[in-house]
């Protein structure tokens, strides 16, 4: 996730959003934040834009795209600039497809999301066992929060999550190799109406499927 591909294509390092709103919400603690998050909002769709920060301070060039999920398991992420990239999950397989290559890798559900920050975007089970979850300082005008995963094999070191008046807004996640990746969450629109194909993926004609066991 975050599975070394879903870090290098998200996270690709999700994702996501709601409502939370009222004035409870702007009192909220990350944590009460996130809880309500995960309990309240069922699906959701947006916008992303991210960048990663390499070991020595260099900056890889920014990606922008669109997201959605539906609780729990189904989501699709979609790198739309510079360049193409897809990661989309129907609840049982995870599939990645990059367009340049023409080539699709395929894993189970569990084995590629297991304790990566998107089991905490759109999971729905209880994140402390996944994960320890601590409160961090307010900063940039968000609160924010920190999950470390359990497991040392989970390929992250810890994901930090900003919020504001309830709503997810900011990601940062530090992978086991020293990079950062940078998350900025807009345009969110909570618990829509989506229907199953946005989930179903198909592999377009030709192209080389790999199948991870």
């Amino acid at each position: 996730m975050f599975l070394s591909t879903w870090t290098k294509a998200l996270l690709s390092s999700v994702l996501c959003a709601m409502c939370l709103i009222g004035h409870e919400a702007w009192a909220a603690s990350a944590q009460q934040q996130l809880q309500g998050f995960v309990s309240q909002v069922r699906a959701a769709t947006g916008k992303f834009s991210q960048y990663t920060v390499g070991t020595l301070g260099q900056t890889k060039p920014a990606q922008s795209g669109q997201f959605a999920f539906e609780r729990p398991g189904r989501f699709k992420w979609d790198v739309l600039k510079p360049y193409a990239q897809q990661i989309v999950s129907d609840g049982q397989q995870l599939f990645q497809f990059d367009p340049d290559l023409n080539q699709v890798t395929v894993r189970k559900v569990d084995q590629a999301i297991g304790a990566s920050p998107a089991a905490i975007l759109f999971g729905s089970g209880s994140l402390e066992q996944s994960f320890t979850v601590t409160a961090l300082q307010d900063k940039d005008g968000l609160s924010w929060l920190r999950a470390k995963p359990r497991n040392g094999e989970a390929g992250f070191v810890h994901v930090d999550l900003g919020f504001l008046s309830g709503l997810p807004a900011r990601i940062i996640l530090l992978d086991a190799f020293g990079q950062s990746t940078h998350i900025e969450l807009s345009a969110i629109v909570p618990n829509p109406g989506l229907a199953a194909e946005v989930f179903r993926f198909v592999p377009p004609p030709g192209a080389d499927v790999v199948r991870m066991q």
